[in-house]
């Protein structure tokens, strides 16, 4: 598209007579001039559309002042992706390893969480954040499901119910 634009800007100028320089003889500063020329006009872009190395940087945090490991993940994550693998109890079927996580999926987006979901295993999926800080919002929810095995998020896992439902079927 970047492309397309400059090659109209530069047909444009070719036509009028504006530049005395032959088409050959431009260099990437003058291609990067004339594209701001181009743009000029233009409103500038909403945040969200910028590419993300021109976004304004978010409200900058100090570590030190954060005394919970874990909250000091989640603004680390804040706005990245992250994946979180999740261990479902019991020996499930394809199909019903397939229904269980696409219920959690469905339930977090449900909430907001922007999730993707990806059968890895037998019992496990991946979960993938956009934004990394949801992952422990999730982590939250799904340690509380009765199949839910385990989460393991950035090489730390958490036992979820299934395990101790598990434990209890073992020792009958």
């Amino acid at each position: 598209m970047r492309q397309h634009n400059l090659c109209v800007g530069l047909l444009i100028m070719a036509a009028v007579g504006v530049s005395k320089k032959s088409l050959i003889d431009y260099n990437e500063a003058d291609l990067e001039r004339l594209y701001d020329q181009w743009e000029e006009g233009d409103d500038p872009l909403e945040e969200d559309e910028l590419p993300e190395w021109k976004r304004p940087k978010r409200n900058q945090f100090d570590p030190s002042k954060i005394g919970d490991p874990e909250e000091l993940a989640k603004k680390m994550k804040k706005d990245r992706t992250l994946m979180i693998f999740v261990s479902v109890s019991g020996s499930p079927s394809p199909r019903e390893l397939e229904e269980i996580t696409m219920l959690w999926q469905s339930s977090l987006y449900n909430n907001h969480i922007d999730v993707q979901r990806f059968v890895v295993d037998r019992n496990r999926a991946i979960f993938m954040f956009k934004d990394g800080a949801q992952a422990w919002e999730a982590k939250d929810f799904l340690l509380k499901q009765d199949r839910c095995l385990e989460v393991s998020i950035e090489g730390r896992s958490y036992p979820g119910k299934g395990s101790f439902n598990n434990e209890k079927n073992t020792e009958l």
